[in-house]
Parts: C-alpha cells; structure tokens; sequence
C-alpha cells in the first residue's frame, strides 16, 4: 500500500496544485498534529481556493465528553482521592467546571507528565487512591496497557484509570459515513504508526476516495495533497499535463506516505498489549454522539483498576451556540462558529476545540 514512487520534484509538485483546474476539493486531516503543522507551513495559503483541507476529530481532549471532565472533578473532591492528569486536560470545560478551576478550589489535583510518574508516589502512600485521567486514541492506549501490566505485576492497588481512550480509526469511519462532501482523507501519522495503514483499506474501498497517511514536515504535506489531487485528476479524467501520467483506476485509493514510520501492519506488539487489556464497546464522542465499538475499556478481569470509567451519563453536551461538533465533523471551519474569537478565545474557552495545543478552534486562533 506504498505511495506511488514519482520522479516529480517538490517544484512540480507545488506548481500542479497552484494550477488545479478541476472540481473543488475538501480534503480532510484527521490529526491535531496534522492541522498545526498544515498552518505553520503555509500550505493552505499556497493551495488555490478550489482545494480546500478542513479539520475532523484528531483531538482527542476535544471529543472528551464534559461528563467525563465532571466525574474527574468529584473524584478529586474526595478526601482520599489524588487525580492525575496531563496539562492539556486541565482547562476543557465540563458543565459547570474545569479541572484547573476545581484545583484553585482545593480538589485533589496533580498535573503529570507520564501515566509512570504516578507508580513511586502510589508505593509511599498506600492510603491514597491515585486515579488517572486516561485520555487519547490509539497512541496512547499502549502506555496505559503497560502501566496496567506493571500494576498488576508490582500488587500496586491504589492506583486506577479512569479512561476515556478512544479509537481514531472509529472517528474517521464515522465521518466517511456522515459526510459525503469529504473527497478524501489526510489520515494520522501518530495513530497509524500503531495501527497500520491497513487500517484504512476497508473505508477507502467502500467510500472510494483517497486515504493517505503522511508525516508532518511541509515536503510530507505536500506530496500528500499532491498524491490525493493527482489521483483524484486521473480518476477524473482531467486534462492536466503536469499531473504525472498513470492508468486510470478507481479513486478509492490508500497510500502510505510515511513509510519511515507507518508500515502495513504497525507496531503489532502495542496492538496486542491493547487487546489484552482493553476490550472496545460503544462511547460518546463530544460532537460527534454515540458511536458504536469505539473506545478502549479495561476487560472485566482488570475491573479493580477501573475508576468507574463505564458509569458515566451517555450525554453529548456542548454550551449554547458553540459549533464545536460542526468543526469535528468538517461541515465548518472555526472562524465560522459565531463564538470563534469573540466569546470563546484560548484564554475563555467554551468549546473543548478552543482549549487543546490540538484542537482545530485553538491552532485556527493562534495563526
């Protein structure tokens, strides 16, 4: 499932999309990393107006319910309780509060920088129970597979998670199904390391578009939009003598233009360290609703180092008038919430997209 290998240069390659001349195009990135490294190197202003890549669901603090937020906060509140979390969580809203605010009115709250960082303190302290805010997609389930492993291995028992880890490859299903105005994908470099290229063989089939998995530097941006657009033209039938020439094929495409990194099949170890631990069943996605075998739960036989992570309320809320589920889904860009830049701001975040380093609403505000 390797790109085509072309002998065009980077030159060429930029000239054929200043001068597409075909139907308009949205091409969609579904990775956090994807969407700033898209703005910090220019490529949306070098794209002519008819190539248009929007942001989907590649944040995953973004897609985390605010009931998830509210029980991360009552725990904390319990006397007994210390909840772990990593920065980028601290300010999501839920529905009355953030994890910041409710550490300022004294809830037991530590910020961490890896889900091991908790291990040495939970030994000094066996009467304090440690509860982790385990969020993220496929990248990070592995860490908390492991960290699991070590728990069970070490009789470590005050420290549990309290997950909210989700499946990408899920999200981006979703969105292929609900939103046919999408001509193709920009898929995860990060998520797809894990999983595979493969991963997206069966969408790319049945919606017959474009799935290309690509890096993050602007040269694998732009061999990305330049593989999807050509591909796209050939299918098309269009008359473009800088496009390279190939045999015409169906625009249900998969490449993988990663290769250092992403292989067919993907780190299989971290996959099943996974499955050992995590069995997958139905969550809501803020935005998106309830999708179906989408998110990572601890396995019945690991239930003592569950937080209540399935007890949560199967409620999608987001505040009043916020657009954040219309950005997620690609249906708008976030200067077209009427609360992007107004009320909603990094420094007074209503939406989750505004509050995360990978959210679309935030990295569309910075630039």
């Amino acid at each position: 499932m390797t790109a085509d290998k072309t002998s065009a240069t980077q030159e060429s390659k930029i000239d054929f999309l200043k001068n597409y001349s075909g139907r308009p195009l949205k091409i969609m990135e579904v990775c956090g990393t994807h969407t700033a490294a898209i703005f910090r190197s220019g490529l949306r202003e070098l794209l002519p107006p008819d190539i248009r890549l929007i942001s989907g669901p590649g944040c995953p603090v973004c897609v985390t319910p605010a009931v998830y937020i509210d029980k991360c906060i009552d725990l904390a509140k319990k006397s007994e309780h210390v909840l772990c979390s990593f920065g980028d969580m601290m300010k999501v809203p839920g529905s009355t509060s953030s994890l910041s605010a409710s550490s300022a009115s004294g809830a037991n709250i530590k910020m961490i920088y890896s889900p091991f960082d908790v291990l040495k303190q939970a030994k000094q302290e066996p009467g304090t129970e440690f509860i982790i805010a385990a969020v993220g997609f496929e990248t990070t389930a592995p860490a908390y597979a492991l960290l699991t492993d070590e728990l069970k291995k070490s009789g470590i028992n005050n420290v549990k998670l309290l997950t909210a880890l989700k499946s990408a490859i899920s999200a981006i299903k979703w969105v292929a199904d609900k939103n046919d105005t999408i001509d193709a994908f920009l898929c995860p470099g990060h998520v797809s390391v894990i999983t595979g290229g493969l991963a997206y063989r069966d969408m790319a089939e049945k919606h017959k578009k474009p799935f290309v998995v690509a890096g993050f530097e602007p040269a694998h941006l732009i061999n990305a939009v330049y593989e999807i657009v050509r591909k796209i033209n050939i299918h098309d039938n269009i008359d473009n003598t800088t496009a390279e020439p190939g045999p015409a094929e169906e625009v249900g495409y998969l490449g993988n233009l990663y290769t250092e990194a992403v292989s067919e099949e993907g780190n299989v170890r971290a996959m099943e360290k996974i499955n050992e631990y995590f069995e997958t069943a139905e969550a809501v996605w803020r935005g998106l609703g309830s999708l179906a075998g989408s998110a990572y739960y601890l396995r019945d036989e690991y239930s003592c180092y569950d937080a209540g992570s399935r007890d949560l309320d199967p409620t999608d809320d987001m505040p009043e008038e916020c657009s954040c589920s219309e950005v997620i889904c690609g249906k708008i860009d976030p200067p077209d919430c009427p609360l992007f830049g107004n009320k909603c701001t990094p420094q007074h975040a209503m939406g989750p997209c505004m509050v995360s380093t990978e959210g679309a609403c935030g990295i569309w505000y910075a630039d």
